[in-house]
């Protein structure tokens, strides 16, 4: 006979048991429930939470074989970094888990794209590093053309040596009407004149929305998305503002950018070699105001050249500020004197012609002109004289002119249409500095660029401008070598600046 204690015992222990098979039975069937995705479904919160959790522990399993550099501490931060600008335009609906999706930055931004759900998104380098990057350059993407729904360049552009090109290759994969987009990171485009560089080289591409985040470094940075349309020509030759104008105006430049320079000296000077000289440090650059990075190709003319060391050694090479640019140098000066000095010169192309409004043959003359102790420039033969001491050459208009001045060389020259030449050599996409110094053909030659649409093509323009000043030489007395005066100059000035052309009076 057994006890009644421990009958008791034994049926309390059964008790338990029945009431924790209930309980694991109840718990097995909310989960069910839930799983159905009805009413009782779990909490919305939570799931996309453990959601991103899987995604993030899948995404990152595929770095465990992969290079020491993707599993550090920095490495880690900036796919933090990269996720959390992307994270917006998945909630816009421009990624989805099926995007095609390419990054130009490295391999951290596919990272972050595949933590957030792009699967297959990859990264473009150098070197092909599975699985994350493929081998590629700025050259040529190894992407089909219009097959990417999803570019996030990052700040591949601001870093790349052949901007221009790469942003090229990255709207020609970009899918047309209006299902690809292109995302920038910059700390340029602030302002009107580099955004709209930046778009001159994305000529298939329209803006589509800009906003200011902050960067890594605590910089400001700009993100900008552009969208492609079919409608837009794809080409990345010629650009469509080369050699255009309207009315005498440059409709796409920025007028603000020109408030900035300085101001143009509105009362003759008395002592003008002394003034004009003096200006110089006053001269406000474009690279001073604006990023000039978003460029495809950089171009200095020197319109009547003279010697390397005038100008293009002595001033430009030394002192104009390129913002670390490699430009290309041409040299126009019709003087054969200077030519020899230019054929031991690297980087720079010498067009031996005189800079004109069509292309003839003309008359080109060559003096110091009037005041006391001075040679005649060149004795009349054969480039003779030293350079640097020689007169200032220009073009007779017409048979025997020398309006009161007496030549002391006189030569049949090749001249050529400058604007026309310009419009050949350059595009808007190009970044264009110009001095001209050409001895009064200024009065013909700003109206032929202004007329044709190819001042639109300079960027910021040196000029200086001959007018009858007074003379060092003798008191009191102007110079007969010139008819206009300095209130024609300062129109001249003032209607370029008008027109939207950065243009300094130069010395």
């Amino acid at each position: 006979m057994i006890p009644a204690g421990r009958v008791s015992l034994t049926r309390a222990v059964l008790l338990l048991g029945v009431v924790a098979l209930g309980l694991w039975l109840l718990t097995v069937e909310l989960a069910v429930v839930g799983a159905g995705g009805g009413s009782a479904a779990a909490d919305p919160a939570v799931l996309p939470a453990a959601a991103g959790k899987r995604r993030r522990a899948h995404a990152q399993a595929v770095v465990r074989r992969s290079p020491d550099a993707w599993r550090t501490r920095e490495w880690r931060r900036a796919v933090d970094r990269h996720a959390a600008v992307v994270r917006r335009h998945l909630a816009d609906g421009m990624l989805a888990a099926s995007s095609v999706a390419v990054c130009l930055g490295g391999a951290q931004e596919a990272m972050a794209l595949r933590e957030l759900g792009v699967v297959g998104a990859v990264a473009v380098a150098r070197e092909r590093s599975p699985p994350l990057a493929v081998a590629g350059h700025d050259r040529r993407l190894p992407f089909p053309d219009s097959s990417v729904d999803f570019v996030y360049a990052g700040r591949a552009l601001d870093f790349s040596e052949r901007q221009a090109d790469l942003a090229g290759e990255a709207a020609r994969i970009v899918k047309p009407d209006g299902h690809g987009h292109l995302v920038v990171l910059t700390s340029g485009a602030s302002d009107a004149y580099s955004l709209r560089s930046l778009q001159s080289i994305l000529p298939s591409l329209r803006l589509l929305r800009s906003r200011v985040i902050n960067g890594a470094d605590g910089s400001t940075l700009r993100e900008l998305v552009f969208r492609k349309h079919a409608d837009i020509p794809t080409t990345t030759g010629t650009s469509p503002s080369n050699g255009n104008n309207s009315g005498g105006t440059c409709a796409d430049r920025d007028r603000k950018l020109i408030g900035l320079a300085e101001p143009l000296i509105r009362d003759e000077p008395a002592k003008p070699w002394i003034t004009l000289k003096r200006n110089i440090k006053n001269i406000r650059y474009l690279p001073a105001l604006a990023d000039i990075g978003f460029k495809r190709r950089y171009v200095y003319v020197d319109v009547g050249a003279r010697s390397y060391g005038s100008s293009i050694g002595g001033w430009f090479r030394k002192q104009y500020p390129k913002q670390n640019h490699t430009f290309e140098v041409f040299a126009v000066e019709a003087d054969p004197a200077f030519h020899a000095d230019y054929a031991r010169r690297r980087g720079v192309a010498l067009l031996p012609y005189a800079a004109w409004v069509r292309n003839e043959t003309l008359t080109f003359e060559i003096n110091d002109g009037p005041g006391p102790g001075k040679k005649k420039g060149g004795g009349g033969g054969g480039g003779a004289g030293k350079p640097n001491g020689r007169g200032m050459g220009r073009i007779r208009r017409a048979a025997g002119e020398t309006r009161g001045v007496s030549s002391g060389e006189v030569r049949r020259v090749q001249a050529f249409d400058l604007a026309e030449w310009l419009k050949r050599t350059a595009s808007g996409q190009d970044y264009v500095v110009m001095k001209m110094d050409v001895e009064g053909t200024e009065f013909d030659l700003v109206p032929r660029m202004i007329d044709t649409g190819a001042i639109c093509l300079v960027d910021e323009l040196f000029l200086e401008c001959h007018y009858n000043r007074w003379q060092r030489c003798c008191p009191g007395e102007r110079s007969p070598k010139y008819s206009n005066t300095y209130a024609e100059c300062l129109e001249l000035f003032t209607s370029l600046r008008k027109s939207g052309v950065l243009v300094h009076q130069w010395w």
